[in-house]
């Protein structure tokens, strides 16, 4: 005879609050399951017998319902965010103001400079890829170039498009 499986008393309070509200008969089975064992004191046998399934499928069952329990915790534990930023959004708003101007009059801004002010601010190097993160969060983007540039000379350009030989020379 196999020996009674331990669960905790927080998955069997769970699976109980799952038995009363569900609607959903695989979450029903999940929980009897777990409920079985851990308040009857079945075996895998037992809870199988109980539950209509297999002994293998008792414990990818309790496994499931573990797995289910485990993502709606993580979900609600609340992770994500910024756990290591260097400044506040205020404090790296207050940062950016000064090139703020020069780039709605559409001057170029250099990346070098800013992580040279950044590095000075905070006291420590950064790297390249700190500035690109803190610019795109306040949704500073990387604008193309236009198609011509600006000392460019169509004139020049023209003439050398009816100059310029068609084809080829062979060998």
């Amino acid at each position: 005879m196999s020996r009674p499986r331990k669960i905790c008393e927080v998955l069997v309070k769970k699976a109980q609050e799952v038995v009363h509200c569900t609607r959903n008969m695989e979450e029903y089975r999940e929980a009897q399951a777990v409920l079985f064992p851990a308040i009857m004191g079945a075996t895998l046998e037992q809870t199988a017998a109980m539950v209509g399934v297999s002994r293998a499928t008792v414990n990818r069952l309790q496994a499931r319902f573990r797995k289910r329990q485990e993502s709606v915790e993580q979900v609600n534990r609340g992770w994500g965010g910024r756990r290591r930023f260097l400044m506040t959004i205020e404090e790296e708003k207050e940062f950016l103001s000064p090139w703020e101007e020069q780039a709605k009059s559409g001057g170029i801004l250099v990346v070098s400079v800013i992580r040279a002010a950044l590095a000075q601010r905070l006291g420590r190097s950064v790297k390249p890829s700190v500035v690109y993160r803190l610019l795109a969060r306040h949704g500073w983007r990387k604008v193309a170039p236009d198609t011509h540039h600006s000392k460019s000379d169509p004139e020049a350009q023209e003439l050398w498009k009816k100059n310029f030989r068609k084809h080829w020379l062979s060998y």
